[in-house]
């Protein structure tokens, strides 16, 4: 058995033509495996929303296609399957069987596997872009022997495949992205710092952004705003200033700088005539980003972290302690106090 077909005859063309469309469709089959099964879910919805127009158009275009991607694999399987078992059958009629059998394995290897998986590696998108429409054609072909296959494999190994990053994970790809990686990222310095600070945040408490006591800026409440007192709070360049009553460690409240203003120096104003603002407490435990949301409502921009609030000892220590402050604490006649809402 074996070249059955003389050369050149219009049969004989046909069969090269066939075998040439086999190793063509089974390359295809080939390439796509590979290239639209190795695009993620994730990937093509982010590029849906925000990738170039031209990235855009193609993921569009790909996304329904790859959603359900075990119907995908077992479709484009069968149909690479068909092609390869095919092209033996046609050579035969053309060659010897053993000239048939090394020009099926070489022909699939060279233009049915290793040519279509590199071109379909680096221009993935673009060649599922283009061949989406062929692909939609076979699954729905070829959907009676595939779809039975695809559900045992959802069952098996479950449905979903889309992987989202952990928040390390996402931050070492938010570093590689920056410019200062050298791979070719274009986020800068800042942005990648800005980013990184904010995946950091919700693991973060109060204890860890905190400023020590002792290296806080802070005022005595029987001190005077003389020029002395007026230059260090310029030079600190807070916009507002802790106040404390007696000991740096007993902070009763705050001042805003910007009311400060009209002070004349010269006039050595006490500091217990002007209006002193509320500073609230908060445990040391609490996490930033419920900080963060107690800011944001406008109430203090400033707080005292203190080691526990809800250890009633503790509670107990400051409030005592402003007990016993309370006799060098002028009444509400002299001392202003007022809720920081401005």
């Amino acid at each position: 058995m074996g070249a059955d077909l003389p050369c050149c005859g219009t049969t004989f063309s046909l069969y090269v033509i066939a075998i040439v469309g086999l190793v063509c469709f089974a390359g295809l089959m080939a390439g796509l495996t590979l290239g639209l099964m190795s695009l993620d879910l994730v990937d093509l919805e982010v590029l849906i929303k925000s990738g170039r127009p031209q990235d855009k158009k193609y993921a569009a275009k790909i996304f329904p296609v790859v959603k359900n991607q075990h119907l995908l694999l077992c479709t484009l399987l069968i149909g690479n399957s068909l092609a390869m078992e095919s092209l033996p059958i046609f050579l035969d009629k053309l060659v010897k069987p053993w000239a048939a059998v090394l020009m099926s394995v070489t022909l699939i290897l060279l233009f049915g596997e290793i040519l279509p998986q590199a071109v379909c590696t680096r221009y993935g998108m673009k060649v599922g872009a283009a061949t989406a429409p062929l692909v939609r054609v076979l699954l729905v072909l070829f959907f009676p022997v595939a779809y039975p296959i695809s559900k045992v494999l959802d069952w098996m190994l479950g449905k979903g495949h889309a992987a989202l990053l952990r928040r390390a994970e996402l931050k070492t790809f938010v570093d590689f992205h920056g410019n200062e990686a050298g791979k070719g990222g274009d986020l800068s310095h800042d942005e990648t710092t800005i980013i990184a600070g904010a995946l950091e945040l919700t693991e973060k408490t109060a204890k860890d952004a905190m400023t020590p006591i002792f290296k806080a800026f802070s005022l005595d409440l029987d001190g005077a705003l003389d020029l002395q007192t007026l230059t260090s709070i310029m030079a600190n360049g807070h916009s507002r200033v802790p106040v404390y009553a007696g000991s740096p460690t007993n902070i009763i409240g705050l001042i805003l700088v910007k009311n400060l203003l009209t002070v004349d120096p010269n006039d050595a104003v006490p500091l217990r005539k002007m209006t002193i603002r509320k500073i609230p407490r908060v445990s040391e435990d609490m996490p930033l980003y419920d900080i963060l949301n107690e800011f944001q409502k406008g109430h203090s921009h400033i707080a005292v972290v203190i080691k526990d609030l809800s250890q009633p000892k503790e509670v107990k220590y400051v409030e005592s302690k402003l007990k016993r402050r309370k006799h060098k604490v002028p009444s509400d006649k002299n001392v202003h106090m007022a809720g920081e809402d401005e």
